[in-house]
């Protein structure tokens, strides 16, 4: 039997599949968001109406626009 935390043949291929199909249904016109950070601040205080929750979510992100050329650029000089 395969070790805690080994993940069986059939995981592995059912998981490069679905790599597979989730870049075929994307639409690569579609700039590329990657969070960078995701920041969550949360206070509880007691009012006369019960108990309220206050909630700040802060999300960073970069997107990526593809150039005319379909490539990205990424600011290296010797990348033409």
């Amino acid at each position: 039997m395969a070790d805690k935390g080994d993940k069986s043949l059939m995981r592995l291929l059912g998981e490069f599949f679905g790599h597979i199909g989730k870049a075929v249904r994307s639409d690569p016109s579609q700039p590329e968001r990657v969070v960078t950070r995701k920041e969550v601040e949360q206070e509880t205080r007691q009012t006369d109406k019960g108990k309220l929750t206050l909630r700040r979510t802060t999300i960073e992100e970069i997107e990526i626009s593809p150039t005319d050329q379909g490539e990205v650029d990424c600011g290296d000089p010797d990348r033409g």
